[in-house]
């Protein structure tokens, strides 16, 4: 990763030994906090399990999941847009997402596509080519945004359910290991309404933090996560999955 020794922590944030959504607005939006942390709990329970030798970080930003994996990789390789919407000061290479990687057959063990596959106009090459440069059993390990506003725009193509996830996997070579709802219809309702309240002149910023910060800590009571669980097969916030290479 280019300027290794400069980075710093931008959407994800280490907080009491577990990694977190940041509150610096520059990074995170007020609205915004419940499905990055949420996000950010996911990754930080699977990088430990799937992540090793060296990884290939797509779509990678600001590379904010950097300090979460950066322990368990022997290296890492950040690859974005040219003219990304984000900084590219750690971007090792700018190409075009859409067409042929400018990367060797099975060069990376690990591939990390972190709010990226909706942002895809042509997501089917790129299934294709992440199975190339994929070492044998190497893993993939992705989140996508389902019910969620738009976001990036113009760039804001796809919604995927699990069934076109799955089959966008499967059909590129890979086995599925993991792939799971992020949230049901609690975070779903909590994520809109923060973000709609927002408008709200002197107390909507306060009340979209209240209603995110409480439906956190429902979800996580025994009957909060039986509810989030159930509702999430049908109305799911978003989806979670890691997939392995077949050989």
């Amino acid at each position: 990763m280019k300027n290794r020794d400069k980075w710093k922590p931008s959407k994800y944030v280490y907080k009491k030994g577990k990694l977190t959504g940041s509150r610096n607005v520059e990074e995170v939006a007020i609205g915004s906090r419940l499905i990055a942390d949420i996000t950010a709990a996911y990754y930080d329970a699977n990088i430990k399990k799937y992540v090793s030798g060296i990884l290939l970080d797509v779509g990678c930003g600001k590379v904010p999941l950097f300090g979460a994996y950066k322990e368990y990789v022997t290296d890492n390789i950040c690859i974005d847009w040219e003219a990304s919407l984000h900084e590219n000061e750690y971007t090792d290479l700018e190409c075009d997402l859409t067409k042929n990687l400018p990367l060797g057959d099975e060069e990376f063990d690990t591939i990390i596509l972190s709010d990226v596959l909706e942002h895809i106009p042509e997501p089917r090459r790129l299934c294709d080519e992440i199975y190339r440069v994929l070492s044998r059993n190497g893993r993939i390990i992705m989140n996508v945004p389902f019910y969620y506003w738009l976001h990036e725009q113009p760039h804001d193509y796809y919604r995927y359910t699990e069934f076109a996830l799955r089959r966008f996997v499967e059909s590129s070579g890979f086995k599925v290991v993991l792939l799971e709802p992020t949230g049901g219809a609690p975070e779903i309702m909590a994520d809109i309404l923060a973000k709609n309240i927002l408008c709200v002149p002197i107390i909507g910023r306060l009340i979209a933090a209240m209603v995110q910060y409480t439906t956190s800590v429902f979800i996580k009571t025994r009957i909060g996560k039986k509810i989030s669980k159930r509702t999430g097969k049908k109305f799911p916030l978003g989806y979670f999955l890691v997939a392995e290479k077949e050989t």
